[in-house]
């Protein structure tokens, strides 16, 4: 089948990358010429694990290309994505869908024969219907059909996500579009993996639900973990204990500084938006966002204490500042307002992150970057590990400690154990829920 795909950021990329894998013809189209040129060289923009040589098998064997030309991209196509961004707009928590109908409206006037338009981008409620909507106004003689195919996947694990998918959810108006996007995830269908097919309104919702509800786990467990640290328990161990209860499962049960990257902090306020805006507040979100926030600044003050009540003049050395591990995404990541708070206090800090530095320079001013994590140590006063990268879960402890002014880490994963970081020489240990 031929695909078009609107937008090669994250979403895009990735799926018309594994798209490709799955047989199918596709086009990338982007507006940007220097990210259609780096594509061209076989570069990829973004960091995902595996997506640099499964673009490379798919272009050489003919299934993959990109193009700045829409207009071509769509009338070949028999269906098209719009994989572009839905930012948060400013002044009212809204997702922006300026650019999503921007694309549709480029898409009307390409349209060659029956094409199945398809939004791939996370999108309000009632999002698809605009879509086609602005499609009809812009071509009334368009033959089209609209579909909602939201998409679940994990940066770091976006590839595996797609080809083994938890679900894939399919948003459809009639019965042709259906077989259209049946055939589009063929592959998927013949491994048995669940494909949901429901009307447009109930996709678009499943996506915003799904992730305001892994928001809640991961808000609900760091709020227990800071009342864990006041009546001297171990979150850890309260987790394993949850977890280990089917109805509640083990996954986003861990731990940290707060949630942030490309999907929770943006959906969460969509939906709470569409609450207000139909009369109905999404209490328990609105509740998510609020608490979130209040842990990442109750991280800083548990630094301050490890600095004995002020930053001014020491030395921190801070371990990761991607969102998570595994990507070079820094959108709403909990470094963004923790290691600016240490730089205002009037603190030296050393950052290293295998991932984030090409974004982090110009979001993280007055920062001194690292490659190795013992240089950003020598000579500090704390030690900060805030993204548990691999890197990071396996570091010479007393090698660390012997170079430090004043031996002290935050964990703010939890990836070490207390009684081991003692034994390796710090004087101080602090973790979330410990």
């Amino acid at each position: 089948m031929r695909i078009a795909m609107i937008g090669t950021g994250y979403v895009g990329l990735v799926s018309g990358v594994c798209f490709s894998d799955f047989g199918h013809e596709v086009v990338c189209v982007d507006k940007d010429p220097a990210k259609l040129e780096k594509l061209g060289r076989g570069e990829v923009p973004i960091f995902e694990p595996g997506l640099d040589a499964l673009m490379a098998r798919n272009v050489e064997a003919g299934r993959l290309s990109f193009t700045g030309d829409l207009k071509t991209a769509v009338a070949e196509a028999e269906a098209v994505f719009i994989a572009v961004g839905t930012p948060t707009r400013r002044g009212d928590g809204h997702a922006d869908l300026s650019y999503v109908m921007a694309a549709a409206e480029e898409i009307a006037h390409a349209i060659r024969g029956y094409t199945v338009v398809v939004t791939k981008s996370t999108v309000p409620v009632g999002t698809n219907r605009q879509v086609a909507e602005v499609i009809a106004a812009a071509n009334p003689q368009a033959e089209f059909d609209v579909a909602s195919n939201p998409e679940f996947l994990r940066e770091g694990a976006a590839i595996d996500d797609f080809m083994k998918p938890d679900r894939v959810v399919v948003g459809v108006q009639s019965d042709r579009a259906a077989k259209v996007m049946e055939e589009i995830y063929r592959p998927l269908y013949l491994r048995d993996f669940p494909i949901v097919t429901t009307d447009l309104e109930s996709a678009e919702m499943i996506k915003y639900a799904a992730n305001a509800f892994l928001a809640t786990k991961i808000t609900f467990i760091n709020e227990i973990a800071a009342l864990c640290e006041k009546v001297g328990a171990d979150v850890k161990k309260v987790s394993k204990g949850m977890g280990l209860d089917g109805r509640i499962g083990n996954k986003f049960l861990h731990a940290g500084p707060g949630y942030g990257g490309s999907c929770f902090p943006k959906d969460t306020q969509a939906l709470a938006r569409i609450g207000q805006d139909h009369a109905m507040p999404m209490e328990i979100t609105e509740a998510v966002i609020r608490v979130n926030e209040s842990i990442k600044r109750r991280m800083i003050e548990k630094l301050r204490d490890l600095c004995d009540g002020s930053f001014n003049g020491r030395r921190i050395a801070v371990l990761g500042v991607t969102f998570k591990p595994n990507t070079d995404d820094m959108r709403d990541a909990p470094s963004l307002t923790i290691v600016p708070a240490l730089v205002g206090g009037g603190a030296q800090v050393c950052v290293v992150d295998p991932q984030g530095r090409h974004e982090g320079e110009a979001l993280l001013p007055g920062v001194t970057w690292h490659d190795d994590p013992y240089a950003a140590a020598e000579g500090a006063h704390a030690l900060v590990i805030l993204t548990e990268w691999n890197e990071f879960r396996a570091l010479d402890l007393k090698r660390l400690a012997t170079e430090m002014a004043t031996p002290r880490m935050a964990d703010l994963r939890n990836v070490y154990a207390k009684a081991d970081v003692q034994e390796a020489g710090f004087e101080a240990y602090v973790a979330v829920g410990r």
